[in-house]
């Protein structure tokens, strides 16, 4: 009764919408209103002969959710259905609030671990450690659920209670955990700091509720600690609230400037956002540091920030999403984020890369074509162009990480030892003057030889292609010694390459010790030792000369790259 009742409720729900189309159909007699008339009326029908003579039982629910799916993956990918299971999740990527313990969970073969709780919230405050493993949760074991089931059981209204029975390396027997739920925020801004040469840096990791509150609140305590220079790094973020790109912007543009504009088919919905209230600093010398993940939200702040040549963007060029999304109600309390408008920064460019609306013939999209792209000034008179994302004034390159290092990471190897190391020390010295001791190193080593890991180098998958290629072309065989004697020669050896590695291997593995007594705090401070690209935006950032003329309008400047940095040939 229930199927027959669900695929009743179904049919009304389409006939309906085809009565409404129906009847504006004949108000508005144009082509376009009959498609759409007709192409429900065969939807439908289709739906009911489907639905009463395939030869196996059918799943109403499924085959309309397959319909819908496969309908808005025509358009683009942010286009989206969301069902009423999937609303908390929605509503905790756009407020960064939800109600649970604060913790991320991984799998591990057939059980749930804690990969990272997060400092002040309930699982850190009753004890829980990274590494820890998820054995039952009110009684419920949970071994063989997949994360999102563990996920669900885990949140909950705030103040609510759960007892979770743990293991953890180093104990015997089980532990049990009594956590009361809480509503947990995530910040956006994770770490906010002051660097080399008096430079404040500021992290800025979302864009949900109270971003730009957040980054206003860090510039202001940077400043009260007389910074001579900042650097906003939003590597990373995907975006998020496009008025929260609106607050962040505020922080350094002053009151009454236009930051982003939006244009779309509904005319009405046309909106020039501009900020609202006083900066907090203008003249402070400024950084903003982004890379290929920096998308939306984020470029929306590094685009007025160079359209407005209030700063030096650094790194590499932005994702490039210049598309806009609304979530508009459905019934059953579901929802569709639709894509509405394209968004234009302050100097009039759309930064969107890929074309949705012109696919290839086989449904495939591209890249904006050059022939497409147009030239812009920003208010000093600098050229910047649209049609892919945010080209930096100084192209910072990041140190690509070698294969052994990424086989290390992806296969949990430097978690699982982190995990080790804590349970056999209870503190560590502070997070600036910790290093791993070569001791620590060579028992990671020794910790590794019981471990199965392996990986393969450009090099490697190379070789095979000449190998394919020269057995194609009839040379493989009689030229098999010199193959086999060059095969052994660029071989590579995970025990020399532990050595080759071995300072990138210490740096990932002294981020991964540190979390575990810092949180995440402590895994960015211990990331910024070494990043690159930092060390080049504090030496922009403190240099008058070359900062100016990064933003001066000299017309014969180009794109200017940063050649000091050194690059790893293992990816």
């Amino acid at each position: 009764m229930k199927k027959i009742s669900l695929t009743k409720k179904i049919a009304v729900v389409i006939i309906a919408l085809f009565s409404i189309i129906l009847t504006f159909g004949f108000v508005y007699i144009d082509d376009r209103d009959f498609k759409i008339a007709k192409n429900l009326d065969i939807f439908f029908t289709l739906f009911r002969e489907l639905n009463m003579y395939y030869v196996d039982e059918t799943d109403p629910e499924k085959l309309i959710s397959s319909s819908i799916n496969g309908m808005l993956k025509s358009l683009d990918p942010y286009t989206s259905f969301i069902p009423e299971s999937e609303m908390d999740d929605f509503a905790f990527m756009t407020t960064g609030e939800y109600g649970g313990i604060g913790a991320l969970i991984r799998k591990a073969g057939k059980m749930t671990i804690i990969s990272e709780p997060y400092e002040g919230f309930p699982a850190q405050k009753a004890g829980l450690k990274a590494g820890d493993t998820i054995v039952s949760i009110d009684g419920q074991l949970v071994e063989n659920k997949s994360v999102s089931e563990v996920s669900e059981m885990l949140k909950g209204t705030p103040g609510t209670s759960l007892k979770l029975k743990i293991s953890r390396f180093g104990n015997t027997g089980m532990l049990e955990k009594t956590l009361s739920r809480e509503k947990i925020t995530i910040k956006n801004v994770p770490y906010y700091g002051i660097l080399q040469n008096n430079t404040g840096y500021i992290r800025l990791a979302n864009f949900t509720k109270d971003a730009g509150t957040e980054v206003r609140n860090a510039l202001i305590n940077l400043k009260k600690q007389n910074i001579s220079s900042v650097i906003l790094d939003v590597r990373g973020n995907p975006g998020g609230l496009l008025i929260e790109a609106v607050n962040v912007s505020n922080v350094f543009i002053g009151k009454g400037k236009e930051i982003v504009s939006t244009k779309g088919k509904v005319k009405q919905w046309d909106n020039t956002y501009k900020t609202k209230e006083l900066a907090v600093d203008t003249t402070l010398p400024l950084v903003v540091l982004v890379d290929r993940g920096s998308a939306s939200a984020s470029e929306i702040v590094a685009g007025a920030m160079q359209d407005y040549d209030r700063a030096v963007i650094a790194g590499q060029r932005t994702f490039g999403k210049g598309l806009v999304q609304t979530t508009r109600p459905l019934s059953y309390n579901t929802q569709l984020k639709v894509t509405t408008a394209k968004y234009y920064i302050p100097s009039g460019r759309c930064i969107q890369a890929l074309d949705y609306t012109h696919r290839n013939d086989d449904g495939s999209v591209g890249y904006i074509p050059d022939s497409l792209i147009s030239e812009f000034k920003t208010r000093n008179g600098r050229k910047v162009y649209d049609g892919g994302g945010i080209t930096p004034d100084l192209i910072v390159e990041d140190q690509m990480p070698s294969q052994i290092a990424i086989s290390l990471y992806t296969k949990n190897l430097l978690f699982d030892y982190a995990t080790i190391f804590a349970a056999k020390y209870g503190s560590i010295t502070s997070i600036d003057s910790f290093n791993l001791s070569d001791n620590v190193y060579n028992d990671f080593v020794s910790f590794l030889s019981n471990q199965d890991f392996d990986y393969t180098t450009n090099s490697d998958k190379k070789f095979e292609e000449l190998i394919k290629v020269a057995q194609q072309e009839k040379y493989y065989d009689h030229s098999k010694i010199e193959f086999d004697a060059l095969a052994k020669k660029i071989a590579h050896d995970k025990n020399k390459d532990l050595v080759t590695f071995k300072d990138e291997i210490t740096e990932y593995l002294t981020e991964e010790i540190i979390s575990r007594y810092y949180y995440q705090e402590g895994r960015i401070r211990a990331s910024l030792r070494n990043d690159q690209q930092v060390k080049k935006a504090i030496e922009i950032a403190s240099g008058k000369k070359q900062y100016q003329k990064l933003l001066s309008p000299n017309e014969e400047k180009e794109i200017l790259k940063d050649e000091t940095t050194v690059h790893n040939d293992q990816l």
